[in-house]
């Protein structure tokens, strides 16, 4: 977890409760993120991501062996925790590895649930029952109100970020066969694999890039208010990811536009502030303060 990353910001300023089981899902997040890298070799990636299938079957049942998957399993509450969820989110990291593309726009956020959403609820899972409450682990089925919010939360997030991946990363994904949108919405939009891999993108694929840009803040927008007030301080790491990722969006197309000045603040330290003062925030609003 790299300093002055999304990430490190989030981990940061969490809830104490949170930092350790984020530190476990982020590590093993750190692990699928490098395969998924279109620079990484496809073979051996989905190779290391078969034996990940295995580490996380394995986690499940209480038996891990990778020293990432050990931690996680030694966490306080871990043995009333169901560790599944990850093994889809390995599913779905196998499938943009082996360039499996969504067929659907609707398939999106299922699939972002599974690759982020997923290992993010786990971690407020994980972070329930060390803070001393692991009844709301029991608790966790798809309608239980204790985990509705949340539930809400890292989905929007997962899909947002999902989204604003693939529009930084779209064209080297595109060149080495990688299609990270939706099929029938390319489709529909008239966007040929050629045009995705260009150096310039087409008029009508920028029209459409605008389309997901919106639809990605709409998401980063959704993340930042599907917290109920008590949930939005233990769960803060989920608003400052929501609040970072959204300004980066907003940075990134206004860097985009001609004659627009470079902020004069460092990125960092831009982030490391509106990652304050997020955290801070939920905390006064929570009583915390």
């Amino acid at each position: 977890m790299p300093a002055g990353t999304v990430r490190y910001w989030s981990w940061l300023f969490a809830a104490p409760a949170c930092r350790a089981p984020l530190l476990g899902i982020y590590a093993l997040g750190a692990e699928w993120q490098a395969l998924m890298h279109p620079a990484a070799e496809s073979s051996a990636a989905r190779l290391k991501l078969a034996w990940w299938q295995e580490e996380m079957q394995r986690l499940a049942a209480g038996s891990p062996v990778h020293p990432i998957s050990r931690y996680l399993a030694a966490l306080p509450g871990a043995s009333a925790v169901d560790f599944s969820p990850l093994q889809s989110a390995v599913s779905a990291a196998a499938a943009q590895v082996s360039g499996v593309p969504l067929e659907r726009g609707g398939d999106l956020e299922p699939h972002a649930r599974s690759l982020w959403g997923n290992p993010l609820l786990l971690a407020s899972q994980l972070a329930d029952a060390a803070a001393g409450d692991p009844d709301a682990v029991h608790r966790a089925g798809i309608d239980a109100p204790m985990l509705a919010g949340i539930r809400h939360c890292s989905a929007a997030l997962a899909a947002a970020e999902y989204l604003a991946k693939a529009i930084r990363d779209y064209r080297q994904d595109a060149r080495i066969g990688r299609i990270p949108f939706a099929v029938d919405e390319l489709m529909a939009a008239g966007v040929e694999n050629a045009d995705l891999a260009a150096d310039t993108a087409p008029a009508h694929l920028q029209s459409y890039l605008e389309g997901l840009h919106r639809r990605a803040a709409g998401y980063f927008d959704t993340a930042a208010g599907a917290l109920p007030p008590a949930q939005r301080s233990p769960h803060r790491h989920l608003l400052v990811r929501a609040a970072l990722g959204r300004e980066h969006m907003r940075q990134a197309a206004e860097r985009r536009e001609p004659g627009r000045p470079r902020p004069r603040l460092r990125w960092r330290l831009r982030d490391m502030l509106r990652a304050w003062t997020v955290a801070r925030r939920a905390q006064r609003d929570n009583g915390d303060l």
